[in-house]
């Protein structure tokens, strides 16, 4: 191969290279690159054959799923565009995640505490029916979830009703001894705050004779509450 020097090529190349530069990083500049489309996340896979290609490893596949999903929102331009994602998507791959890993408790740490966090109403409604759906199969590993989803809605979208419904599934089917006493007694306090006095009262007194409750500090607290909310009811 026989190699010129740069002094033996026309002059007219060299211009005609220049501009073609010169065109390239203008046509760059003036069309930059589209951000990731967050929208773009795929339907899910079937079970069944997500099963199949785990090879024995279903939690591994669904830590891996997992990354996969937040991907979506975890790109360059997306964050902006978080509003946009398809949250009925969104809720199928996590319960594909719960379903190839029934103990994982992420997936539902993602749906409260980030999916759940958008600051469209309807999307955190959504994340919270999800959460509540899901609570069903493991109450006594997926009541935080739950209890976070209750808070938020409670505060920040003012839906006490709502909220109410699942401070009750907590307190109808999060019996464990690994749930606390305050998720286990948030259901009272919505209803008395629900002016729903009789029945926080009926709970109340259930609880108070109950004998779970052991520690000094915490009966006189219920025990306070209960004058307040006797009192409420009596001034309706």
């Amino acid at each position: 191969m026989v190699v010129r020097p740069l002094a033996t090529v026309p002059k007219p190349v060299f211009l005609l290279l220049a501009l073609a530069l010169c065109a390239q990083l203008l046509w760059h500049f003036s069309h930059p690159p589209s951000p990731p489309n967050a929208d773009s996340l795929p339907p899910t896979p079937s079970l069944t054959a997500l099963q199949l290609v785990s090879l024995g490893e279903p939690i591994a596949l669904s830590k891996l799923l997992l990354l996969y999903v937040q991907s979506f929102d975890d790109q360059p331009g997306v964050h902006a565009a978080f509003g946009q994602l398809d949250f009925k998507r969104v809720q199928s791959w996590l319960e594909l995640t719960l379903q190839l890993d029934p103990r994982g408790q992420y997936p539902l740490f993602l749906a409260s505490h980030v999916y759940g966090e958008s600051g469209e109403p309807a999307k955190q409604r959504m994340m919270g029916a999800f959460i509540y759906r899901q609570f069903f199969a493991d109450p006594n590993r997926r009541w935080e979830s739950l209890a976070n989803s209750a808070i938020r809605i409670r505060h920040r979208l003012d839906d006490l009703a709502q909220a109410e419904v699942y401070a009750q599934a907590i307190r109808e089917h999060a019996t464990g001894t690994n749930v606390p006493d305050w998720a286990k007694q948030m259901d009272i306090f919505m209803l008395a705050d629900l002016q729903k006095y009789d029945q926080a009262l009926t709970l109340l007194d259930e609880l108070l004779h109950s004998g779970q409750i052991t520690d000094a500090a915490e009966l006189r607290f219920l025990q306070d509450r209960r004058a307040q909310f006797a009192a409420a009811a009596q001034g309706r």
